[in-house]
């Protein structure tokens, strides 16, 4: 039974960095679109939601999880609410600090603080201090996200690097709570379900404010539609239902140091498209957030508590 845990362990863990690396192709995504569309970001965020709810509903209708659907409504709609609405406040403050301070920086800064406030979170929740390992897995992230931040600028950044930093600490601080509010629901709803009513949730809250934010809300430029499409379909359908996967059995914490291979993807594909290049600092920030992901694999102390308290309720 243990090796069983371990493995759903690691399986989840495993979804959860696939999540990452699709979200870290979303902030080049946002640029592609707004070279060719000037769209805002709160318009790229309505349009994103709002294919991955589309798409989503689909799937539920295919695989005929409208039931599911329906129980989680009926018994805990303002939960599901809740994090529908999260998920697109982080959304729509990353995109925003995309376009105000640069991919790289937005990304790093955006998912540095999550891990931070999820451990935290944690440790009082259980009453106990993380284990060395657990610090030390924290620390080699936050560590990586701090080179690469450092040399993220050394290419072309946003026009106001001061508001896109705002930005990204509350897409930050949206981000934990999602994950945080997302883990229980997760454990208790199937992934599509789930996913397909916190998306249809967030695309309701974004489209009334993409309205009211100006600018061209339609396009039939081929790129930026394209562009769009992959957005809604592999960044959030795909990737939240791998997400809500992934939390069945990894913990929150674990989940969004999982999820910081999004900054290194980021930040690959903007030294790679963008000129915003990651030089030396930035090489060793990226392998040592591979590291602190390479760390989650075994559990310890509270988080592997969580973890089997977590897999009991279902074995």
């Amino acid at each position: 039974m243990r090796d069983d845990r371990g493995v759903n362990h690691r399986l989840g863990l495993a979804q959860i960095c696939l999540a990452g690396v699709l979200w870290g192709t979303g902030g080049l995504g946002v640029q592609i679109v707004r070279d060719h569309v000037p769209m805002s970001v709160l318009t790229i965020s309505a349009w994103r939601m709002g294919i991955a709810a589309v798409v989503l509903l689909v799937a539920v209708l295919a695989t005929r999880q409208g039931a599911a659907v329906a129980q989680l409504v009926r018994t805990r709609p303002a939960y599901a609410a809740l994090v529908g609405a999260c998920t697109a406040a982080y959304q729509a403050l990353y995109f925003g600090a995309v376009v105000a301070v640069g991919v790289s920086v937005a990304t790093v800064v955006s998912l540095g603080l999550a891990p931070v406030l999820l451990t935290l979170g944690e440790t009082v929740a259980h009453r106990q201090a993380p284990s060395r390992s657990r610090l030390l897995v924290l620390g080699a992230a936050l560590s990586g996200l701090v080179l690469v931040s450092s040399t993220a600028g050394l290419g072309e950044t946003g026009p106001d690097p001061a508001l896109g930093v705002l930005l990204a600490v509350g897409s930050g601080a949206a981000y934990a709570l999602t994950t945080a509010l997302g883990r229980p629901l997760a454990q208790s709803t199937p992934p599509l379900a789930l996913t397909t009513t916190t998306t249809t949730v967030g695309a309701i809250v974004l489209v009334p404010l993409a309205v009211l934010g100006g600018g061209p809300g339609l396009t039939g430029d081929a790129t930026a539609v394209a562009t769009l499409i992959y957005l809604g379909v592999l960044t959030m359908a795909l990737a939240y239902g791998l997400l809500y996967a992934g939390l069945r059995t990894a913990t929150g914490s674990s989940a969004v140091i999982a999820t910081l291979l999004e900054p290194v993807t980021a930040a690959l594909l903007a030294a790679a498209f963008l000129d915003e290049r990651l030089g030396v600092a930035g090489v060793v920030g990226t392998g040592l957030i591979l590291a602190a992901v390479a760390g989650l694999a075994r559990p310890s102390g509270p988080v592997a508590q969580t973890v089997e308290s977590g897999l009991s309720t279902r074995t």
